[in-house]
């Protein structure tokens, strides 16, 4: 066993440990009062009832794919992809866990101390449970796959139980397939949580705030329930695993190029292929001892009143810490090899140059987060301007708010691609990779401040719902746009994280079926027809999820709309939340098996049909429409979810709750909705679901295919 496995389960176990030290800590503290405490238990029975009908599907789908895959392709694939399916829904059910009991305990903290920095404390903890989770299990399920299965051989042959197949290599199968598993589940929880939570919340916000003028998070609004329940299934759980299957991809897809380095490069020995791949693991496991530390300072230090800075402070000292903990990895594993050696690798910067790429991927990150937050802060320019159109009506705030979206994505892209160039003149192709794995090092962190946006959120509604005092409300108030900016912070990195992930398993994948050097010729017509049709399929999967959520939001509205009688409207009544949250389980279950579905079988098609070059062009293709779409959508509805808030918060003078301007922006808010937290972030997975299932199958599309 290679010490470097060893140290990374060390680490694993602490942070472990840790999160579930955390778990008992979180349940350990007062709920509040007996208002808290029921509508506590309505939003966590939902939540848990939600995830085990959804998971009771999943399974069914992943056994039945995990039996096709080791019968007809690699015989023990299925058992690592059963392994990633499991992985990621662990960490899914313990973070939505943890975050149904941290909501009401913020709120709780909030009316108790009246401080800001103690509020703040609670989210985070509640937060850093599934963000140290994602990292921790996903790294856990890969060392396993490792160890179990025997390290990564570039020369070893394989077949299904029932067939014998050409060119498949076992140990690349069960590192593809148990990313693929993890893929599976994140895209199930994605689409279905996502159809849940916004369903939900526009349904909520059109019946409370445009027809009866009610507070938001008004508990005798039926849907607010389901919101809250909501926020929990999607931001928390399908956040969790959305992350994880980055992480797990970039992992996945270092470990499969150093397989396509060896054989481009002729004359390499067994100990510089094993340097390859044991830096991925290491700077993974090295990136989650950065994050536990970081985020241990931010647990025990004394927290002020500005949560934006003691936030930022946890995820700045996670990433340097692992940037210094990356070079020391790179020095012991890669300071030895020949200089000759390095020279043939293409190396341009010696053995330093794998951690010069991973610096880039953690800077790009940095960046992509910083943008982020300038186009979809209150603190800044773009988002005030959209909420100083509010008063002129629906149209202008939608108009200048797609403006906003679509200027927020020059930036950010060209981060990615000149990140992506720089990174490949530096290491070539292990570079590119290794910048992937960079960005999402540190993914515990950046995943604790994101559950801490929801976490507020719920607290903040808990505050509403149970009639907390005014001043309680403004301290969850100030959380929840913090929380907002953070979480539009975390989908643009997941957004930027997944380009490079997907980069690296297309360039995987080209390596694979050209079985060398990755040659892919661009001009050909096979090639561009297949980008084509890529782009199109991201624009159909889009339309696809907004149809379906905003027609079971209609089917919501008009449930709600039948319960808001005289007497629930006068608090006589409590409106029947039980079927409200079982209208919205249902919708959102019958909706998400087919764009499910749609990733693995594109590529499946496309491969068998037209070849391995079709399945080329269409992961560029889709790649290149999905990226700059998923920032449009994030960022659009980042700034008018938060130019909503600006104007609640009474900064555009003469313009508060209830007026025409505050009516306009939730019109823009609720267009948002959908972009943000069902497109947006679905659209990054997508993509890398269909390299996945393509790098899984490269070797049958090169033997079997109908038309050549």
């Amino acid at each position: 066993m290679s010490v470097w496995y060893i140290i990374t389960l060390c680490v694993i176990a602490a942070t472990i440990c840790y999160v579930f030290w955390n778990y008992s800590r979180i349940k350990k503290m007062p709920e509040g009062t007996p208002e808290m405490v029921e509508m506590a238990g309505i939003i966590r029975s939902g939540a848990n009832t939600f995830m085990k009908t959804e998971y009771r599907t999943i399974a069914i789908v992943v056994v039945i794919l995990a039996l096709v895959l080791s019968l007809f392709v690699e015989r023990t694939s299925g058992i690592t992809f059963l392994l990633g399916a499991l992985m990621s829904s662990v960490v899914c059910v313990l973070g939505m866990r943890s975050a149904t009991y941290a909501n009401v305990r913020t709120a709780n903290k909030a009316r108790e101390s009246m401080s800001i920095g103690e509020t703040v404390k609670v989210a985070l903890c509640g937060g850093s449970i599934s963000g140290l989770s994602v990292q921790a299990f996903g790294l856990l399920g890969f060392v396993a796959v490792l160890l179990i299965f025997g390290n990564v051989d570039p020369a070893a042959t394989g077949g299904g139980l029932i067939t014998t197949l050409e060119g498949i290599n076992p140990t690349i199968m069960h590192i593809s397939t148990y990313s693929l598993g993890c893929s599976l589940v994140a895209m199930f929880n994605r689409v279905a949580g996502g159809n849940y939570t916004k369903a939900a919340d526009i349904s909520a916000d059109i019946l409370a705030k445009v027809r009866n003028d009610l507070p938001e998070d008004d508990s005798r609004v039926p849907n607010v329930i389901a919101d809250f329940i909501g926020d929990n299934v999607n931001d928390i759980a399908g956040n969790c695993s959305d992350l994880l299957e980055s992480f797990v991809a970039t992992v996945a897809a270092a470990l499969m190029i150093s397989v396509v380095v060896f054989h481009q490069h002729s004359g390499l020995d067994a100990s510089v292929f094993n340097a390859l791949t044991q830096y991925p693991v290491a700077m993974a496991g090295l990136g989650l001892l950065g994050c536990l530390l970081g985020l241990l300072y931010a647990a025990f230090k004394k927290m002020g009143n500005n949560p934006s800075r003691e936030l930022n402070l946890a995820t700045w000292i996670s990433a340097g810490l692992t940037l210094v903990l990356g070079f020391v990895g790179a020095w012991i594993i890669f300071s030895k090899i020949d200089g000759a050696v390095l020279q043939q690798l293409g190396w341009a910067a010696g053995w330093i140059s794998p951690w010069l790429c991973a610096v880039l991927g953690i800077a790009s990150g940095v960046a992509i987060g910083s943008i982020t937050e300038y186009y979809t802060s209150t603190d800044y320019k773009p988002t005030r301007m959209l909420a100083e159109m509010a008063p002129e009506g629906e149209a202008f705030v939608v108009t200048k708010g797609d403006a906003v979206g679509s200027r927020s994505v020059l930036l950010p892209v060209v981060v990615i691609g000149l990140a992506l160039f720089v990174s490949g003149k530096l290491a070539g192709i292990y570079g590119v990779a290794l910048a992937a794995l960079g960005m999402l090092a540190f993914v515990g962190a950046t995943v604790s401040i994101d559950a801490f946006g929801p976490i507020a959120d719920n607290a903040g509604g808990l505050a509403e719902s149970c009639h907390l005092p005014h001043e309680v409300r403004t301290i969850t108030d100030k959380l929840d746009a913090v929380g907002n900016t953070t979480a539009a912070v975390g989908k643009g990195f997941a957004i930027g994280s997944a380009a490079f992930a997907t980069v690296s398993l297309i360039v995987s994948y080209v390596g694979t079926y050209s079985q060398g050097t990755p040659d892919l010729n661009i001009a050909s017509f096979v090639v561009v027809a297949g980008a084509i049709i890529g782009g199109a399929l991201v624009e159909y999967f889009a339309a696809m999820l907004t149809d379906n959520t905003i027609d079971s939001a209609k089917l919501m509205a008009d449930e709600g709309d039948k319960q808001l009688t005289p007497e629930v409207l006068a608090g006589k009544k409590t409106p029947d939340y039980n079927k409200m949250i079982k209208l919205a389980a249902k919708e959102a279950l019958r909706k998400m098996l087919v764009p499910s579905v749609l990733a693995m079988v594109i590529p499946v098609i496309g491969g068998f049909v037209f070849g391995v070059e079709f399945v080329g062009g269409l992961l560029i293709g889709a790649t290149i429409v999905a990226i700059p779409r998923a920032i449009f959508m994030g960022n659009s509805g980042g700034a008018f979810d938060n130019a909503k808030k600006y104007i609640e918060s009474g900064a555009l003078k003469g313009h508060g709750k209830g007026s025409a301007a505050h009516k306009a922006a939730v019109t823009g808010d609720t267009v948002g909705d959908t972009r943000k937290d069902v497109v947006g972030v679905a659209l990054d997975i997508f993509i890398k679901t269909m390299s996945t299932v393509a790098n899984t199958l490269v070797s049958l599309f090169r033997n079997i295919t109908l038309i050549r």
